[in-house]
């Protein structure tokens, strides 16, 4: 059973899911930061004069009464909008980057497939090239 494992792992295709993983999630860390430190200051400028917008939600208990979502959530339920906005615009951003990406990559190998010369034709069968011999030979006699 060890040794199927190690088979198992040592695939390609295990690998390369590995490495997608690591680097999807460093992707991720950079999506964030654009969403957390770029776009979001500017969209909560101009909803509501310089506001973080994650911060933006709506008590569903009476008692809640905190200025800040982390604060509200300790007092009681709460329905974090602004959240889910900032976790949707991020999720938005990071499909358009790979949207575009592999925009790019189908680009990248449509123009390495048109320079690469076609394939020669595959011979025929053998059983095909004989009949056509024949068929070829009796033409000639004829």
């Amino acid at each position: 059973m060890l040794n199927e494992f190690k088979e198992f792992i040592a695939r390609g295709n295990v690998m390369d899911l590995a490495v997608g993983v690591i680097i999807g999630a460093a992707f991720g860390k950079i999506v964030d930061s654009v969403v957390n430190d770029l776009v979001m200051p500017v969209v909560g400028a101009i909803t509501g004069g310089g506001f973080d917008f994650s911060n933006y939600f709506l008590p569903l208990s009476a008692n809640v009464t905190a200025p800040t979502l982390a604060a509200a959530r300790e007092q009681g339920a709460v329905l974090a909008y602004g959240n889910f906005i900032t976790v949707l615009i991020n999720f938005l951003i990071l499909a358009w980057i790979i949207f575009l990406l592999i925009k790019l990559v189908n680009r990248a190998r449509t123009s390495l497939e048109r320079e690469k010369p076609p394939a020669p034709a595959a011979p025929p069968p053998e059983d095909i090239q004989l009949l056509s011999e024949i068929r070829d030979l009796l033409k000639q006699r004829a």
